[in-house]
């Protein structure tokens, strides 16, 4: 790695808040990052643990139950977290792409203009006044209205009320997710004319996730190119940009301070922001050639193995499996990270690190 991917990722580091965060709550982070990939639920939740100082596992679970972050479908086909105050402009401005990438499901499974609205009424008949209801409570409530609901097209029927702004998360009942009507849960939420949302959307992407790229900003977002660059014209005088390998990486200054370690790792959850929010990996996953759908962790940036946990008597065994030899101080610094996400979820961790792979 040369010294401008040095830099780059030691900037990403900083901007993801994954170094030294002055973050303190779910909320805080989600808002930071504008949005963060949760369908994993227990993953997020590690996800905002890694940016938060202090912040526990039941802390995000508090957090998710009162509605102060919240889970809906938004920018592409994924389930992220958002808050309720960005929950409105966001699904204004991206749930059009949502819906155009939805929409061989839904013709497949012949979902109408007609189907979609007596879905959504039946929805929200089924939540007024403060219910929550799992998803298979409301599949029989949109049974019992004559509208079939059942795998792929419930999930396609749920989704359209999502982006539509009709239903989203509830608290949890038990283990069981629920859903609650969004003017119920969110009722502040703002609404933003399109551009200033463009705006605001592209300066949250650039200055928590920077550097990066035009076609980095495109995957996440789902905007098309043409929307994307419309983004970064109108914030072009709040951005920075540096040249790399011929590609042209946006980012916003941080007034975060800087590791001083010169040896840093993290346990990172799959889908992680870190690793999911780019469309090119290459300055982090280097020539590894994984993908980003595991339990990865990183040392000083750069993708350096997998990990998994799993739950003993009164702990839990992080066992890492490290894609190069680890020095001393690489095998210290995961030692670190594998206590913090014991801080995390309130139980002392084991660390065992395997022979590379």
């Amino acid at each position: 790695m040369n010294a401008l991917e040095r830099e780059l990722v030691r900037r990403r580091l900083r901007n993801q808040r994954l170094d030294r965060s002055e973050l303190r709550k779910p909320v805080d982070v989600v808002r930071w990052l504008g949005a963060v990939q949760a369908q994993n639920y227990a993953g997020a939740k590690w996800a905002l643990g890694l940016r938060a100082k202090g912040l526990t596992d039941a802390d995000v679970d508090r957090a998710f139950d009162e509605g102060t972050i919240l889970r809906t479908h938004i920018l592409r086909p994924t389930w992220p977290f958002v808050t309720p105050a960005d929950i409105r402009w966001m699904l204004a401005l991206t749930a059009p792409r949502v819906h155009a990438a939805n929409a061989h499901t839904y013709r497949q499974f012949e979902l109408n203009a007609s189907v979609f609205r007596s879905s959504r009424k039946a929805l929200e008949r089924a939540l007024r006044g403060g219910k929550e209801r799992t998803r298979s409570e409301l599949a029989s409530a949109l049974r019992r209205e004559g509208i079939a609901a059942a795998g792929i097209r419930l999930a396609a029927l749920m989704i359209d009320a999502e982006l539509e702004g009709v239903i989203v998360s509830g608290p949890r009942r038990g283990k069981q997710f629920t859903y609650a009507l969004l003017e119920e849960r969110a009722p502040r939420g703002r609404s933003l004319p399109r551009e200033e949302a463009l705006a605001e959307l592209t300066k949250r992407y650039f200055s928590s996730h920077g550097p990066a790229t035009l076609r980095d900003y495109v995957w996440w977002s789902g905007l098309t190119v043409s929307e994307a660059k419309a983004g970064i014209e109108i914030v072009e005088p709040a951005l920075d940009e540096e040249v790399l390998d011929h590609r042209t990486y946006w980012f916003v200054g941080s007034r975060a301070p800087a590791s001083s370690a010169s040896t840093s790792a993290h346990l990172l959850p799959n889908y992680d922001e870190y690793l999911i929010a780019y469309n090119d990996r290459g300055p982090v996953v280097g020539a590894s050639g994984k993908d980003v759908f595991a339990h990865f962790f990183v040392i000083a940036g750069r993708l350096a193995g997998s990990w998994r946990r799993t739950l003993k008597k009164d702990s839990i065994l992080v066992e890492a499996v490290p894609y190069r030899r680890l020095s001393g101080a690489d095998t210290h610094a995961l030692a670190f990270a594998a206590e913090l996400h014991g801080r995390f979820v309130g139980v002392p961790m084991e660390l065992s690190v395997a022979s590379p792979k």
